[in-house]
């Protein structure tokens, strides 16, 4: 008996994934629940797990492969199964002398999950025919919704017998595309594998490859020529995601889609120099990282209003209850706590730094799910503490602490980063004096921390050294104004610098 290992749910907002690393190659003997391979996605790294013992048999997505969620990795033939697969290679040859072996398992090729708010999709492309025969994983045709489009594979090797939603056929999000003849493979591919090279023979020179409906829709309404953008689909086919890249590309778009680097924009380097530098190939996450940051600054009305906290307050009652307070709940007092504290504070006062717009619609949220921006070796990400305004000081601590272990070790789930309201990031833990953080869309406000410094300060008239920190609010002034965000801010200072605040609702 032979199960299949599938690409895990990634998250909401993750539709795909890339094959970074197999720790089993095929025969390898795997347990239940061992480790099979590491897959890569824009936000964090995942690992999948073997769903059952045996033997690892064939590996469908190979190392740098980019796979779709419930796509098919690999297949792990547990006891009994080599002895079983004969029959079934030998169902496909309908013209043989074993019609008994001809019954092959009928598989339904049914529209994969489109996200929660689409309910439709149009059939744009079908890159298979009738009498085809398909590889399990193999893209069989393109759907397209109105956010993107998606590419679906099919779900088992065999020969697609039948297309029940053709091209421009408009289909719900349960509707059945196709069926294929699971395991009808042997006998009539050696036809069909002929006649391939064939149709392929005008792609291969890269004139009459169709590129698709919605990536020509795109480039129509951005003014893009199709010859500036680098196709990643089948035969160099244009893809709807390689016109947004190119459109969100610096003015010489041509560096990221170019194929050939003669083409970059780059200066001439001599060849003394060129030895002495390395090229390494952006990682997911750190291409997703750029895209959303210049998104935010092309989509928000960006502003950044700037104050100044005298962090005495906070750090004498640090200093005179953290033994207390590690010693009772177990983990430090540090100062996130008490800047979440205060944002959850502020934002109670100016409900518009935690909303969001949502079409033409100001979405008001009666909650705080603070996301708080960690550096890891691989890049940024920001875990949400949800409902972080009804937490102690402990336990945002702990949550805190908890969830910056796991994101360094590359441990988060997808859901641990998703739906936070409000941002805050400390960009003085790396010795920043001053900064704008960029917004984290969909959100209207990140507060960033700095680095605390002694500086002259006059009080009553007298210059007194004070240890103090610099606070930045970047928002979005669509729907936030500047009195609501000097005042978020303020509010944010007070509570701060005399911390009993927070315990009377001032």
């Amino acid at each position: 008996m032979s199960t299949e290992v599938r690409v895990p749910t990634l998250g909401e907002s993750v539709t795909e994934a890339t094959v970074a690393t197999w720790f089993k190659k095929p025969g390898d003997t795997v347990a239940a629940d061992e480790m099979l391979c590491e897959l890569e996605t824009d936000k964090v790294t995942v690992e999948v797990p073997a769903p059952a013992a045996g033997t690892l048999g064939e590996i469908v997505a190979a190392e740098g492969e980019t796979v779709g969620v419930d796509a098919l990795l690999a297949t792990i033939e547990e006891a009994g199964a080599a002895a079983a697969a004969p029959k079934q290679e030998d169902k496909p040859a309908e013209k043989s002398a074993q019609p008994q072996s001809n019954e092959g398992k009928m598989v339904d090729v049914m529209v994969p999950s489109l996200g929660e708010s689409v309910t439709e999709a149009t059939v744009s492309t079908w890159f298979k025919k009738l009498g085809d025969t398909v590889a399990a994983d193999e893209m069989l045709c393109e759907l397209e919704t109105d956010k993107v489009s998606v590419e679906v594979p099919a779900p088992a090797a065999g020969v697609l017998t039948e297309i029940v939603a053709a091209e421009g056929a408009t289909v719900d999000a349960s509707a059945k595309l196709a069926v294929i003849a699971e395991g009808a493979a042997a006998g009539a591919a050696a036809p069909k594998a002929a006649e391939a090279p064939k149709a392929a023979t005008p792609a291969a020179g890269g004139k009459d490859v169709e590129d698709a409906p919605s990536a020509k829709k795109a480039m129509a309404e951005k003014g893009i020529e199709p010859a500036s953008v680098q196709g990643s689909g089948k035969d160099g086919r244009i893809m709807k995601e390689d016109v947004a890249k190119a459109a969100s590309a610096p003015k010489a778009a041509s560096v990221s889609v170019a194929p050939a680097p003669a083409q970059a924009p780059r200066g001439p380097v001599n060849a003394d120099d060129a030895s002495r530098e390395e090229r390494v190939k952006m990682t997911r996450l750190r291409a997703t990282i750029a895209k959303r940051l210049k998104d935010s600054q092309n989509t928000a009305a960006m502003l950044t209003t700037y104050n100044e906290v005298d962090m005495s307050g906070v750090m004498d009652l640090r200093n005179e209850y953290k033994d207390l307070f590690l010693k009772k709940h177990g983990v430090k007092l540090g100062f996130m706590s008490f800047f979440v504290k205060a944002c959850c504070h502020a934002l109670k006062e100016v409900p518009e730094v935690n909303a969001e717009i949502d079409g033409n619609e100001i979405v008001y949220k009666n909650y705080v799910h603070m996301g708080v921006a960690v550096g890891t070796p691989s890049g940024l990400v920001v875990p949400v503490v949800r409902d972080a305004d009804q937490m102690s000081f402990a336990s945002i601590e702990k949550t805190i602490a908890e969830m910056g272990t796991r994101a360094r070790d590359g441990k988060l789930s997808m859901a641990e980063m998703q739906g936070g309201s409000f941002t805050i990031s400390n960009g003085g833990v790396y010795g920043s004096l001053m900064s704008s953080p960029i917004l984290n869309p969909p959100q209207s406000g990140i507060l960033g921390m700095h680095k605390i410094q002694e500086r002259p300060m006059v009080e009553n008239g007298q210059i007194v050294i004070r240890p103090m920190m610099y606070l930045a609010l970047s928002y979005d002034h669509r729907i936030v104004d500047g009195k609501g965000a000097v005042t978020f801010l303020v509010r944010v200072k007070e509570a701060l610098e005399d911390p009993r605040r927070l315990l009377m609702d001032l």
